[in-house]
């Protein structure tokens, strides 16, 4: 009986040693680095998610074909910093997909057939900093879905079909400094759908289908330096628009959407722009209120200029920059054809003096 005891804790004790040892080991047909702190199955065949160890940093499974991340599908590897999951035709992500990764960093899901994320699908995921989603079939996301990443730095979401951002999407975001929501079928933001992302410094927005400014979406926004509107179906720039970060926005991307006007307020408190683009649309001219102190970069062609006393401030600041942008006069008719830079329609205007530096 002794001797039966003797052969059965020998028999435990190999068996433990061989599923160490095959834990610790790089899971086939992948290949490892660093004494498996890299595991790297990029493009082999796999259908599932690999046994990873704990000590893993970062895993790469792009070009595989999972289908589905399914609830605690990586709670083993606890250590993982960096996950890279593009191009593996992911359709669906469950409750609990990221359950023990509460050290990951970079998250990728770029590239997928993403459209449904379920309810809690992102819990644990606390210290993600850099999340991109963006080539998926994504078209709504639900409110809280990111609440427990307090501190995301980046949300990528371009290239999905997104149509509406309602109150409280992105709830918990609060670090949120760069989002990037280009080439949706967006059509409209909800009042207070960015309230919790006051500190987004990049806010890009560029063909959508907003066919209003999203004034009310955007009144908490406070630090925003580069906002990007174009190729949406805005006509009409209202009123005070960029004002509640007037003092930051540097760069404004509004080129391309057939913009016919903008309110005699629309740039109120705006001191700092230095990039505005404004080519490719239906303008005829630019509000008083638009202050060239610090322009650097000023695109303008292809919209129908009036070449009269509205434009005047333009052509004082052409005049003493030595940047003289493109902008033809398509009126009035003794002025059709030229460049506002060399047109005698201002030689009687009264100049409106820049208000360096000035609060609204």
């Amino acid at each position: 009986m002794h001797v039966i005891r003797i052969q059965l804790v020998v028999c435990m004790q190999i068996f433990a040693i061989f599923i160490v040892g095959t834990e610790s080991q790089c899971p086939s047909p992948c290949h490892c680095h660093g004494d498996l702190q890299h595991v790297i199955c990029d493009n082999v065949g796999l259908k599932k998610i690999p046994r990873i160890t704990e000590a893993t940093r970062l895993v790469n499974l792009q070009r595989n074909n999972l289908g589905m991340l399914p609830t605690g599908g990586f709670s083993e590897m606890k250590g993982l910093v960096s996950l890279h999951l593009q191009h593996c035709q992911i359709r669906e992500i469950a409750t609990q997909a990221f359950k023990g990764l509460k050290k990951l960093i970079y998250l990728y899901l770029s590239n997928n057939e993403i459209s449904t994320i379920k309810s809690g699908a992102f819990e644990d995921l606390t210290e993600l900093t850099y999340l991109y989603m963006d080539g998926n079939q994504i078209s709504s996301l639900s409110k809280g879905i990111f609440s427990p990443m307090i501190n995301l730095f980046i949300l990528q979401l371009d290239n999905n079909k997104i149509r509406d951002l309602q109150a409280g999407t992105f709830a918990g975001a609060k670090d949120l400094r760069w989002l990037h929501i280009s080439n949706n079928e967006l059509r409209s933001m909800q009042p207070g759908s960015l309230d919790e992302v006051e500190n987004l410094a990049t806010l890009t927005l560029d063909q959508n289908k907003l066919s209003t400014y999203p004034s009310e979406a955007m009144s908490k926004l406070r630090v925003v330096e580069e906002l990007n509107l174009s190729k949406n179906p805005l006509t009409f720039i209202p009123d005070y628009a960029f004002r509640s970060f007037g003092r930051y926005i540097e760069k404004l991307h509004l080129n391309g959407m057939g913009l016919e006007k903008f309110s005699n307020a629309a740039f109120e408190g705006v001191t700092a722009l230095r990039y505005l683009h404004l080519e490719n649309n239906k303008l005829k001219s630019l509000p008083s209120n638009l202050v060239f102190t610090n322009m650097q970069n000023l695109t303008l062609f292809n919209n129908p200029w009036s070449c009269t006393c509205n434009l005047a401030n333009l052509r004082k600041w052409m005049d003493s920059s030595r940047h003289r942008p493109d902008a033809i006069c398509a009126s009035p008719p003794s002025q059709k054809g030229k460049q506002v830079r060399d047109s005698t329609a201002f030689s009687k205007c009264k100049m409106k003096k820049d208000k360096k530096g000035a609060r609204h």
